[in-house]
């Protein structure tokens, strides 16, 4: 299998043959292309001034906070009269808690945002200051960070680029006899055939986190779904998950059930990456984003990306997904703006970024960023194929969004489809009302 690309020839058709194909779902529900509605209007950046004070920095990359270190001594050297400390909180907090702690200023003078829901809120909350008409704009690629702008405003900076689709342990797919990636249904379902032939648990799935549970579901509606806007339209009722295709999905999902690891539906994040990590799982049903966290367990296995093809191989529109997150932005109520500012900047340098992406195996949308890091160029060739901009963070109301990920987990705990399907519904109809 091909695992290496050049990175120049990689970015430049970004916008032609690779991730480019899904960006159109930028402009969409999940991409944030809309106007702002409601809370209060956001005031403008404060980008001059002295670079003095301390900077707290609000994020959920636990995994991430050495390398974060480093960068924020490099930081304190070029501006003695600054400083940053990293507020770090676990993923699913940080969804619940931040735009409360950020709003009342106790933390957050950079903070971050995923894509979708919150950072939706936190526009609508005027906790991010405007970033159009900054120089830092010229520093990312144009055509990845529309997820951080909202009525021709950019407020925030997608920093991440990422693949949410299963994290392969190429050696157990060499081992069971799979040097090329499935194609279709009965192809992938072969491959876990094979994985648990040779003594594999085939996929590795946290579906006891919520944060994490429903990556999976990304790579399995992606062909399944009618448009590529269906969870915005299951939101808006233009769509149900008791229609055929999403009933299709689940009734996958349970055939998925024996190639999960046992009590699947109640794993964590963290035991299912050290099964992964230890090599007794072929796949990693989360994503590219736990590649650096895999590596501090230990593995030492290449890796390569395996997202399920759903549907035939005729009928496949997209070959996987990928998302564009960790929204940065400056906090409108910060009191060292012009320090925040700075430290945004830093971050934003193709050599800093450099420094960040290569220490925690984390593709950038930052221009010029040069990889080095092995795991990065084994997975390089997905920026060129044909992929998906994330379904899943198209929901703005995560109760919707809940309701709709919890059915898969209700099916792989052994709930007939229907059911499932039938008992969310009700939930998103009682949300809509």
């Amino acid at each position: 299998m091909n695992r290496s690309l050049d990175r120049r020839s990689a970015f430049r058709l970004f916008g032609a043959a690779g991730l480019g194909l899904g960006l159109a779902a930028c402009a969409g529900p999940g991409g944030g292309s809309s106007g702002a509605a409601g809370g209060a209007s956001p005031s403008a950046l404060a980008t001059s001034g002295p670079v003095k004070g301390t900077v707290s920095f609000a994020h959920w990359r636990a995994e991430d906070k050495a390398v974060f270190a480093d960068l924020i001594k490099a930081f304190a050297k070029k501006y003695p009269d600054a400083g940053v400390e990293q507020d770090i909180a676990p993923s699913a907090d940080y969804q619940s808690t931040a735009l409360r702690r950020i709003q009342g200023s106790k933390t957050g003078d950079v903070f971050t945002a995923f894509r979708g829901a919150q950072f939706e809120q936190m526009v609508k909350a005027g906790v991010y200051a405007p970033l159009t008409g900054t120089e830092l704009l010229g520093r990312y690629q144009k055509n990845l960070i529309g997820p951080g702008a909202q009525g021709g405003t950019q407020y925030g900076l997608p920093y991440q680029l990422v693949f949410n689709m299963p994290l392969a342990n190429t050696d157990a797919l060499d081992k069971a006899g799979h040097t090329s990636t499935p194609k279709d249904w009965d192809g992938f379902l072969q491959l876990l055939d094979d994985l648990a032939a040779k003594g594999y648990t085939p996929i590795a799935w946290p579906g006891g986190d919520s944060a994490n549970a429903g990556q999976l579901l990304n790579p399995m509606v992606m062909n399944n779904a009618p448009s590529d806007d269906a969870f915005a339209r299951i939101e808006s009722g233009d769509y149900k998950v008791t229609d055929d295709w999403f009933l299709t999905t689940l009734e996958q999902y349970a055939q998925l059930r024996p190639y999960f690891q046992e009590r699947a539906t109640g794993s964590s994040t963290d035991a299912t990456a050290q099964l992964f990590a230890s090599g007794r799982a072929g796949l990693l049903a989360t994503g590219s984003f736990q590649m650096g966290s895999v590596r501090a367990l230990g593995a030492k296995f290449p890796f390569d990306l395996v997202a399920p093809i759903t549907t035939t191989a005729t009928k496949a529109k997209y070959e996987g997904v990928f998302n564009t997150t960790f929204i940065l932005g400056v906090n409108t109520a910060s009191e060292v703006q012009p320090a925040a500012h700075a430290f945004l900047e830093f971050l934003s340098d193709p050599e800093q970024a450099g420094a960040y992406a290569n220490g925690t195996g984390q593709h950038l949308t930052v221009e010029g960023v040069e990889y080095t890091n092995a795991d990065l160029k084994a997975v390089e060739p997905w920026l060129t194929r044909k992929t998906l901009l994330a379904p899943r963070f198209q929901f703005l109301d995560l109760d919707i969004r809940t309701a709709v990920e919890n059915a898969t987990v209700a099916v792989v705990g052994g709930k007939k489809p229907a059911q499932a399907a039938e008992e969310a519904q009700r939930v998103i109809d009682q949300k809509r009302s």
